[in-house]
Formats: C-alpha cells, sequence, structure tokens
C-alpha cells in the first residue's frame, strides 16, 4: 500500500513497484493528489494497481483495505509538506501529518500488516551547526517549523509503537527516510510535479519559463553561504524511490532503520535559477526578496548510511540532467494533471 500515492513522490513509487512486479493499493484523498495520476498508473499496471480515492483519517476504511487486499507493507507519503504553510496553518499540519500517521498506525495494527516505510524529512533536523553538516543520521533533530516537527512527531510514534509490538511478541519492521529536496521526473515522461499552489523552487523557475509567472522571488540573498541564498541538496524522484523499494526488500522482521537521502552535493537558489536558463534556453528573470520564515541557509545530506548497508547509489547528480527532466514533463503538460 503506497498512501498519497496519487501525490508526486507517492506516484513515482507506484510506478518503481509496478516496474519491480508489485501489486500496488493506492491510498489518496485526491485534495493535493491527482485523479489522472491514478489514470495513469492504472493503464500502466493494469490488474497489478488499484486507486482508492480514501482519506488517511478514515482507519476503519484503511483497515479493511489492507485486510482485503492482503497488505504485507505500507510506504506512507501522505503528507502536507510546505514549510512556509505549515508556518502560518501549524494545526493543518499536526492534523494532516501527525493525526494521519496515528491513523494508517492503528489500521496497520489491526490489519496485522508488519513493515512500514516512513516519508519523513530533513526538516527534523532544523538548522544544524555549520560543523555538523553535511548532516548524519545521528545529528540532533530539532526543527524549526510546523513541518520538520510534525514529522518528527510522527517518527517517534512509529518508533514508540514498533517498541510497543516487539515486547508483545509480534513483528514489525519500520524505517524512516529522510529525504532532502526532491525534484525532476520520470525519465520516460509519464509522470511529473504537479502541486497547486506550487511553492518547491525547480517548478516555480520552470513555470516562469513557460510564461506562468512574472519572475522567481528569492528569499533571502544574505543567508551565510558563498552567493547568499541558501543551499540545498537536489535528489531525483526517481532515486529517492529506488530508495525506498531497496529499504523494503532490506526490512527485517524487527528492524527499526534511519537513512538519509540526498546526493550529497549542495546548490543555491541562484544555481538552480542558472540551471533553468541553460536547460530551456529562457532568460528568466528572478526578484530579490527578504528570508522567508522557517528555512535553514544549508541542508547537505551524509548519505554514506544507505550507500554502505544497501548499495544505494544516486542515478542524476547533475544538476542540469535533474532539472531536464523536470522540463520534459512540464514542456509537455504546462498545465500539470490537468492538461
Amino acid at each position: 500500500m503506497v498512501t498519497g500515492g496519487a501525490g508526486y513522490i507517492g506516484s513515482h513509487a507506484c510506478l518503481a513497484l509496478l516496474e519491480s512486479g508489485c501489486r500496488v493499493v493506492s491510498i489518496d484523498d485526491l485534495s493535493r493528489g491527482h485523479a489522472r495520476a491514478h489514470g495513469a498508473l492504472s493503464s500502466l499496471g493494469g490488474r497489478n494497481f488499484v486507486g482508492h480515492a480514501v482519506r488517511i483519517h478514515d482507519t476503519d476504511a484503511l483497515a479493511r483495505i489492507m485486510a482485503e487486499e492482503r497488505i504485507d507493507a505500507v510506504l506512507h507519503f501522505a503528507a502536507f509538506a510546505e514549510v512556509g504553510e505549515s508556518m502560518e496553518h501549524p494545526l493543518r499540519y499536526a492534523h494532516n501529518n501527525v493525526a494521519g500517521t496515528l491513523s494508517v498506525l492503528q489500521a496497520m495494527e489491526r490489519a496485522g500488516v508488519p513493515r512500514l516505510v516512513f516519508s519523513s524529512s530533513c526538516a527534523t533536523y532544523g538548522a544544524p551547526d555549520p560543523g555538523l553538516v553535511p548532516i548524519r543520521e545521528d545529528c540532533p533533530q530539532r526543527p524549526i517549523n510546523p513541518y520538520g516537527a510534525s514529522k518528527l512527531f510522527g517518527e517517534r510514534m512509529i518508533l514508540d509503537q514498533a517498541a510497543a509490538l516487539h515486547r508483545s511478541g509480534k513483528t514489525f519492521g519500520c524505517a524512516m527516510l529522510r529525504y532532502f529536496n526532491v525534484a525532476g521526473a520520470d525519465p520516460a515522461g509519464r509522470l511529473g510535479e504537479d502541486h497547486a499552489p506550487e511553492s518547491h523552487l525547480i517548478p516555480i523557475c520552470l513555470q516562469t519559463a513557460l510564461g506562468q509567472r512574472p519572475a522567481v522571488q528569492v528569499f533571502g540573498t544574505d543567508w551565510p553561504t558563498p552567493d547568499g541564498t541558501c543551499v540545498r541538496d537536489y535528489v531525483h524522484v526517481s532515486d529517492l524511490v529506488r530508495a525506498h523499494l531497496a529499504v523494503l526488500d532490506a526490512l527485517g522482521p524487527r528492524d527499526t532503520r534511519q537513512y538519509n537521502v540526498g546526493i550529497g552535493r549542495g546548490f543555491s537558489v541562484r544555481e538552480c535559477i542558472d540551471s533553468v536558463r541553460r536547460v530551456t534556453g529562457i532568460a528568466i528573470a528572478s526578484v530579490d526578496g527578504p528570508r522567508r520564515p522557517g528555512d535553514p541557509p544549508v541542508l547537505l545530506a551524509d548519505a554514506s548510511r544507505i550507500r554502505s548497508e544497501l548499495g544505494w547509489e544516486p542515478s542524476f547528480t547533475d544538476l542540469d540532467a535533474i532539472v531536464a527532466s523536470a522540463w520534459a514533463w512540464f514542456h509537455a503538460h504546462p498545465r500539470g494533471w490537468k492538461g
């Protein structure tokens, strides 16, 4: 089962699971996911895919579907994931991300589902001291925005549930994947990124290239970074979902694992804008503005643990290649799943 399977990362995870030979059940209330993503996956997966328009808060429905479909693992992506929105609407994030994860755990317990891979975030680390960057999994988790706090609370609930089930003699393997900035699209062009409103930098740049925005807003030019703009580690969505499948395959009945997923290299906001200009050939405009509350200056992954333990390696390490895969989707679908 993939929760949030009609969303950006969840749909790519469904596709990778289908291509690996799994039967996939997607759960998405379609409030931010897309029915057409479910439709595309149904066409690609045939009888091996089924999509349910169900809220993750509907514990009874989740438990029933898990039992009827004989689910043996859950990849839990369903969440709100916008830092700025979480600063303005913290209770919305507590309800969706924290209470939603609680519902998933309760349904799994009722249905006896023994494995969970949780979509966590580098936002749980907050703004680490420069000496702790690149960030390892043992870095203190001190979120500085409600989004990061909601993901950290989800991790703690999962670990508490695992400990309780293990004490009772039951099997429950779980893993938390803390990933950094996700970008790009299915290299074959079958799936892509479509948020409304869009708040991710690379899609915003591409929308500007398409003439859908007048300029890219730069939030702060006085950060302690080489060019004064925030620096992020961008992992391609296809590499990210391969990491999930690798963890799922390796997850033992009593495992509790934590992994960072990133390429270990950072790109600034200005570097991303320049990359989009190169890839598209369009001289998009940018406008400098003040810092945005809740943003750390640098987030960079140390992903050596998942590399050494599971042999995972990113295929996309060049920013232009990541941007080019996203541009192919946006150029072919300028209105996203609506077009």
